[in-house]
């Protein structure tokens, strides 16, 4: 219900500041803006969209670390694009302070003191269990010591 309850006010509040900036620098400036941001920020996508994949694909290659910036960099920018796509001065607003490097730096550190990360990988190795038991060997062309016998009928849960 929160959430709801964010969302109806950030468009209250985007609303408000398109009749407010509309009528200051008037309709035709208003939508020039937001088409504008709206082309700025499909370049933003795109060009952080190839950047990330490509880094995604070099780290699970091994080739090296990660250039340009981190994942979570990456996707801050990426978010900086769709704030800027979507219409609106607010979304406007902080789109682009998304995309000055400092303000995604901050935002990154201050994730990354909130988040803990796992450093390894793999399975966990626990204590190691030793099953105690007693085996017949069978020979295969040998019916006779089958657990079923001479019985040489599927067993019904092949059936479909």
């Amino acid at each position: 219900m929160r959430l709801f309850g964010l969302l109806v006010a950030i468009m209250l509040i985007e609303i408000a500041l398109f009749v407010t900036v509309g009528g200051r620098i008037g309709l035709l400036a208003s939508l020039a803006v937001i088409f504008g941001t709206a082309l700025l920020g499909g370049a933003v996508i795109r060009t952080s969209g190839e950047r990330t994949a490509a880094q995604f694909r070099a780290t699970m290659a091994g080739i090296g670390e990660p250039r340009g910036g981190t994942i979570g960099d990456q996707a801050l920018l990426i978010l900086a694009g769709g704030l800027l796509i979507l219409p609106g001065f607010l979304g406007d607003a902080i789109g682009l302070l998304l995309l000055i490097p400092p303000v995604r730096r901050l935002i990154t550190d201050a994730i990354a003191r909130r988040v803990q990360v796992a450093e390894r990988f793999g399975v966990r190795q626990g204590p190691e269990v030793v099953i105690d038991g007693e085996f017949i060997e069978l020979d295969p062309s040998d019916g006779s010591e089958s657990p079923r016998g001479n019985d040489s009928r599927p067993s019904g849960w092949t059936r479909h």
